[in-house]
């Protein structure tokens, strides 16, 4: 169990690990802090797999996590989970994500709050594993942790001294990943480059190019102590087709992958720097400090419209946002014994600042007109939390209590109207319990109970024109379930509770939020996995949510835009007579996209997906894979909205969507030489 394995471990003066069941190669996730682990997954999957686009690495998480292009590939993926949607990953609950403890939701971002583009600057092939915490039961996770908590830490090493790959594939695919690891003594180290280029499958070529460049440094002071240091840093450009009208192509005057604006796009630049510093005391206790600095610039050429507002220019847009962010966490691990229990004490604080620079300009083309908005905000963030895990009954009964405090400063100087500048403080109080129950070790079942309260901010720039207005909305999630782990077989069930204090839909034409009021929904979940041999192994997952709805609506009015199915499941071999690979499936059910008419309905999907990797030899491997592979068209996501898509043309509701890739094939080459 997770929460006993870490007090055992931290009691022996090693590193806190999860104990998590070797059930197949894939991402490590783990469950809440005491709920037991379903599936052991390592870093295997992003080595194995050939990727040109982020949303393929969330394709692995699966967890119930629904993940959908707006761009292509080039702008941040939209996240649906639960029953909500959490736009680009900021509101309704927020999924928070890290990468290396450093936050990639975007707060006051140009295009949404919570926005995940710096995931774009992600190598798959750097990733150690990611962490995947169900909801907010953690205190160590703040703002935007509602939904849940990825958590990418990045290798500090690699294998091989010299490490190359290249791939090529559908619509004229390429990619290339070059990495150094040098063998020093006391250091782990390496200096990689990834680049890409693809033009998708659309009438207008996508043009989207990647250029990453990530390193690391780690010294071992001693056998307790050790400094890192990190650097990330990407380019990404691109054009797009947006989501387009599906009434046009259901009648054939637009094409599934065509465009009605040839401006859409999008330039990112980046660079994060960061720096670790681990030490490990005798009496078992360990000291961790991070802090980091990233420079971003941002622009997205958007059309949601048209000509809706605008006949005669359109209503073309570019949002600009160019920050600097500043970041510091600092965390306290402490393995003791409370009278006959053994205990682990967390405590620790966080610090994140933001100094942006955003504004919204009517365009044509790509050339600005006009100003619509612009502003500068400063957004700081300050946190402090503490959390302690019990073991009882010798560890039968494992119970987890934590609080956290968060508090925020949003300072906003509009620059077309200096008066309507304002400075809003915020704060709030975040609980978290769970219980675990083994009744007994010859039968390996356990009873778990999780409560988490977490927080979503909100962008600055809406305390202008709303100044009573939610600074921070809150999320109760509420699980209780069931888990086991029988040799071969692991499986976990539950039910979810979720209350939410406000949902926040993003306006994207004036840069605010919109607020809807609060909201509920319940449900339950199943995962699963089954070992069938030494190198074969099955998993799988379920989520369905059972009603999502505003509270204090009559009538009642149901939340939106989201799946209240989502399922996924994979056959995984694993290094068998020199081959490896998967076959992986993800759906997600029709669903409504009206809070009232229930006959306004985005369509569902059921993708398959297969990845395989022959071993050629000690230095070489050849991948292959099929995206899609029965060639399903479907639309990765869809709005319903008012637009009017030609000049002079008529003005009317109708579903908006960006298609799915059709069947896409990739094929590579890794090398890898002096071997450590």
């Amino acid at each position: 169990m997770a929460a006993l394995a870490l007090s055992l471990a931290a009691i022996h003066g090693q590193e806190p690990k999860a104990d998590l069941p070797k059930v197949h190669t894939s991402i490590t996730i783990t469950a809440p802090p005491v709920e037991p682990a379903i599936d052991h997954r390592n870093k295997e999957v992003f080595e194995q797999t050939l990727f040109s686009r982020d949303d393929q690495v969330f394709h692995q998480l699966n967890a119930g996590i629904n993940a959908g292009q707006h761009e292509g590939g080039g702008k941040s993926i939209e996240i649906r989970r639960f029953g909500f949607n959490l736009d680009h990953g900021g509101v309704n609950g927020g999924m928070k994500i890290l990468v290396d403890n450093v936050q990639q939701n975007q707060s006051t971002q140009g295009h949404g709050q919570g926005y995940l583009g710096s995931l774009k600057s992600l190598t798959p092939e750097l990733i150690q594993e990611a962490n995947l915490i169900n909801g907010p039961f953690s205190a160590e996770y703040g703002d935007f942790s509602g939904l849940g908590v990825v958590h990418i830490r990045l290798r500090e090493s690699l294998p091989d001294q010299f490490t190359i790959r290249a791939q090529g594939g559908s619509f004229n695919t390429q990619r290339g990943f070059f990495a150094v690891s040098p063998d020093i003594k006391n250091v782990d180290s390496f200096f990689a480059y990834e680049g890409s280029h693809t033009d998708g499958p659309f009438v207008k070529s996508l043009g989207y190019r990647r250029d990453n460049l990530t390193a690391n440094v780690t010294r071992r002071l001693s056998g307790q102590r050790s400094v890192g240091f990190k650097f990330n840093g990407g380019l990404n450009r691109y054009n797009s087709s947006g989501q387009i009208p599906l009434d046009l192509v259901a009648t054939g005057e637009l094409d599934r992958f065509g465009y009605l604006d040839p401006g859409e796009g999008g330039k990112i630049r980046a660079a994060t720097a960061a720096a670790y510093f681990r030490q490990e005391m005798k009496n078992g206790a360990i000291w961790k400090l991070d802090g980091f600095a990233t420079r971003s610039l941002f622009d997205l050429y958007s059309n949601f419209t048209f000509f809706l507002n605008d006949p005669i220019h359109g209503d073309a847009i570019q949002q600009h946002d160019s920050r600097l962010v500043q970041g510091a966490n600092a965390q306290y691990l402490l393995p003791h014994k409370t009278g006959a229990s053994y205990s682990y004490l967390t405590a620790g604080g966080n610090f994140h600042a933001n100094q942006i620079n955003v504004g919204l300009y009517p365009r044509i083309g790509r050339d600005p007109i006009g100003v619509t908005t612009a502003a500068n905000a400063n957004v700081i963030n300050g946190a402090g939390y503490a959390q302690e895990n019990l073991s009882f009954f010798a560890g039968k009964l494992l119970a987890t209590a934590g609080l956290r405090y968060d508090v925020f400063r949003f300072d906003v100087r509009d620059r077309l109207t200096p008066a309507q500048s304002a400075a809003e403080p915020a704060a709030r109080w975040q609980p978290k319990f769970s219980l675990a129950y083994t009744p007994t070790r010859r039968i390996p079942i356990t009873l778990h109970a999780n409560y988490g309260r977490g927080i979503s901010s909100i962008d600055a720039r809406s305390i202008l024109t709303r100044r009573d207005s939610t600074r921070v909305a809150t999320t109760d999630f509420y699980e209780a379930g069931v888990a086991s782990n029988w040799h071969r077989f692991s499986l976990a069930a539950d039910a979810f509770w979720i209350d939410r204090s406000n949902e926040m839909v993003y306006v994207a034409d004036d840069g605010t939020l919109e607020f809807l009021g609060p909201s509920r929904a319940y449900g339950v979940e199943a995962k699963s996995s089954l070992q069938l041999t030494r190198h074969v192994s099955l998993s799988g997952g379920i989520t369905k949510v059972l009603n999502a709805f505003y509270r204090d609506t009559a009538p009642r009015a149901y939340v939106d835009r989201a799946p209240h199915f989502t399922a996924n499941g994979a056959i995984t071999v694993a290094a068998w007579k020199g081959w490896s690979g998967s076959a992986r499936v993800r759906a997600i059910n029709s669903y409504r996209l009206d809070q009232q008419d229930a006959s306004l309905r985005a369509t569902g999907h059921t993708v398959f997906d297969m990845s395989l990797v022959r071993r050629l030899s000690r230095q070489a491997d050849f991948l292959f894979s099929i995206d899609n592979f029965t060639n399903r068209r479907y639309y990765e996501t869809q709005n319903y909205i008012e637009s009017r898509p030609f000049a002079g043309g008529p003005a009317r509701p109708a579903i908006h969507g960006t298609p799915g890739y059709p069947v896409t094939f990739s094929a590579g080459l890794t090398f890898r030489f002096r071997g450590k």
